[in-house]
């Protein structure tokens, strides 16, 4: 059975994400929950960093210029850490990984898309920090790259704010 994909609609264009519920089924469902029920629709991305990820799913961004954006999660709360032995999936390009606050069991709707190869952020690295892969890429790379390179502010916010207009779940 071949993984659930997502396709997302944004303001600079459209980007399709396979999701590993083979492999994170928690973290996947999660994301795909999120997705089918509207939530990360009129989103917009909070965080852009060039050369290390973008970030999106805080409820507070739905105004791009809310001070609290990048500071909420979803509306059933938070899900467990997912670190399966055998799914050592890296943050690489164009894979998604679960933000969390760096304490256990954090996670909920904010991901951050990896736009380089960040493997001092898997959880099966050494040190603190710990972010499960639970998707990837699969069309629209350019996409991403292109809201990688979005102006930003001090705060990483871009300044012409990027929107996620929808988001369809074929599984």
């Amino acid at each position: 059975m071949a993984n659930p994909t997502v396709t997302c609609e944004t303001s600079l264009g459209t980007f399709k994400i396979e999701v590993f519920t083979d492999k994170m089924p928690i973290t996947g469902q999660n994301f795909l929950d999120l997705a089918k029920s509207g939530f990360y629709d009129g989103l917009h991305f909070h965080r852009v960093i060039d050369g290390f990820m973008i970030q999106f799913g805080c409820p507070h961004s739905k105004d791009p210029k809310s001070a609290r954006a990048g500071t909420g999660g979803p509306p059933h709360g938070t899900i467990q850490d997912e670190h399966p032995a055998d799914a050592q999936l890296s943050n690489e390009p164009g894979t998604l990984s679960m933000a969390n606050t760096g304490q256990p069991n954090s996670g909920g709707s904010q991901f951050f898309i990896n736009t380089v190869h960040n493997a001092y952020l898997d959880w099966f690295s050494p040190g603190p920090s710990k972010h499960p892969v639970f998707g990837k890429i699969v069309e629209g790379m350019d996409v991403i790259s292109e809201i990688e390179k979005t102006e930003t502010d001090r705060s990483d916010r871009p300044t012409t704010p990027v929107q996620m207009i929808k988001m369809t779940v074929s599984e």
